[in-house]
């Protein structure tokens, strides 16, 4: 026990003399910076999760019987995803409060009157701003992907389906190749198959519809029960199906079959065990994906993919952004508006913030403005506007 105190006091003396490397300034500002911004993250974080889960847990509960253990661990794997949105809001807020409050004492003006700039003031929240846009990186890459894919397979599973990491519902995927003349040696490039799947369970495409485009003329329609990936043969099978074969003289064929082997690629299996949602991928899931969405022609989904891949930077320097905004609105509030003044304004800005980032998304999917400009167009414009209200701060 002796032990245990002695290395206590040694810690704490070890973290006492790290402090004291940072300057006295710099410490009372960050002493001033920490309780607004835990309280923020907790406020912002409860609020998120009250109305993105626990309304939903709350009435699958009640509805269809998911137990109560379930939805508390199910609550507790979505956690993550909702403190790491609440960091960019928190840090505007948390600024807000701290510089507003010593502007209402007028300690900003007792700091300036003695030599200290506005620059020099806002500097420790800054660094703070920059600490927590890392911390949200690592949080939104590392943490929240597997947390989040967790809790669906758990509800999932405690909903009575069958559930593995191995899945996805309606596969569709277009392959690209050499389009062939059988009549010449002439070939182009093109769409040679697109491909549908009900279902991937298992490993075992169900439901399978491929239309074949490979030779110049001709139509191929294969409709099969099942597929799956020959890794002996290294060519998909399917089983208990039919090839429909359109000529172009307008005759057609058609052919039934128990098996039959199919050449195409395992890209199908890669795409069908992609997650639906880029949230639940972290960056190199993510890049891996545009991979896949590119060499399978699927030109929207590899946009998207882009975009939110653009994104997952942008969310991280978000903290850095309203951070910036925060400490110059906050040493320029008048005196006496209080907390009040500094909710609201919070709430007006981040609707303001996110009604920029959807609006721009959305283009960017759609393509009609480059993906990473719809990312960032939003961090930019709102840069702007923060150093525009540094510099009338600091007048």
């Amino acid at each position: 026990m002796f032990n245990n105190i002695f290395l206590l006091s040694r810690v704490q003396n070890l973290l006492e003399r790290k402090c004291k490397i940072i300057p006295l300034l710099d410490r009372w500002i960050l002493f001033e910076l920490l309780p607004p911004l835990l309280f923020s993250i907790a406020a912002f974080t409860v609020v998120s999760l009250s109305v993105g889960v626990i309304f939903d847990l709350i009435r699958k509960i009640v509805e269809i019987g998911l137990p109560f253990s379930v939805a508390v661990q199910i609550l507790l794997l979505k956690l993550p995803s909702f403190i790491v949105i609440s960091f960019p809001m928190a840090m505007l807020l948390s600024t807000l409060l701290a510089y507003g409050s010593l502007n209402d004492n007028s300690e900003i003006k007792a700091l300036k009157s003695i030599g200290i700039s506005i620059y020099r003031l806002i500097l420790p929240g800054l660094i703070l701003s920059i600490f927590m846009s890392y911390l949200t990186f690592i949080f939104n890459n590392n943490i929240v992907p597997s947390t989040n894919k967790n809790a669906e397979i758990m509800l999932a599973n405690s909903l009575g389906k069958s559930f593995t990491n191995e899945q996805g519902e309606d596969i569709i995927f277009s392959k690209k190749g050499e389009i062939l003349d059988p009549y010449s040696s002439y070939k182009k490039r093109g769409v040679t198959h697109l491909f549908y799947a009900w279902k991937f369970i298992d490993g075992q495409m169900l439901d399978v519809t491929v239309i074949d485009f490979s030779k110049l003329g001709f139509t191929q329609m294969l409709k099969a029960k099942k597929g799956i990936w020959n890794s002996d043969k290294n060519n998909w099978e399917f089983f208990e199906g039919d090839i429909l074969t359109l000529s172009p003289d307008g005759s057609n064929t058609r052919t039934k079959f128990l098996s039959f082997l199919y050449p195409l690629g395992t890209e199908l299996t890669n795409i069908a065990q992609l997650p639906k949602d880029a949230n639940d991928m972290n960056l190199g899931e993510a890049n891996t994906a545009l991979e896949l969405y590119r060499s399978s022609g699927n030109i929207k989904e590899a946009r998207r993919m882009k975009v939110r891949i653009q994104e997952k930077f942008t969310l991280p320097i978000a903290c850095s952004v309203f951070a910036l905004i925060g400490c110059s609105f906050g040493v320029m509030q008048k005196k006496g508006g209080g907390r009040s003044q500094s909710f609201g304004l919070s709430i007006i800005l981040i609707l303001i913030y996110y009604i920029l980032s959807f609006s721009f998304s959305s283009l960017g999917v759609k393509g009609i403005i480059n993906p990473f400009f719809a990312a960032w167009s939003p961090v930019f414009l709102s840069m702007l506007g923060g150093s525009f209200l540094l510099k009338q701060a600091s007048k």
